[in-house]
């Protein structure tokens, strides 16, 4: 299983929704508390519709990874510098 935050373009499936999401940003802030995210996404296949229509999810809401976006050393390189952002990140949240 991946550990982590998965790669942008992964495309993945949050809870019982019947819609796939693919992941277009990591580490977001938003919503109406400013909560702490760790991705951002667009409705899979149709993309991007609307700024209004992002969704925001945490890891603990994907119930299944279809596809896991283009890695290669610099996408490691950032990964494991944003996992350790957004670990030190919720730390001064809780």
């Amino acid at each position: 299983m991946f550990t982590g935050l998965l790669p942008i373009g992964s495309v993945v499936k949050i809870g019982s929704s019947k819609k796939k999401v693919m992941i277009a940003g990591v580490c977001q802030k938003g919503g109406q508390e400013g909560k702490l995210w760790d991705y951002t996404g667009v409705v899979y296949p149709e993309g991007f519709l609307d700024a209004q229509k992002m969704i925001l999810f945490n890891n603990d809401q994907i119930s299944q990874i279809f596809a896991l976006g283009y890695q290669d050393a610099e996408q490691i390189a950032f990964k494991e510098k944003a996992d350790a952002a957004i670990a030190k990140l919720r730390e001064t949240q809780e």
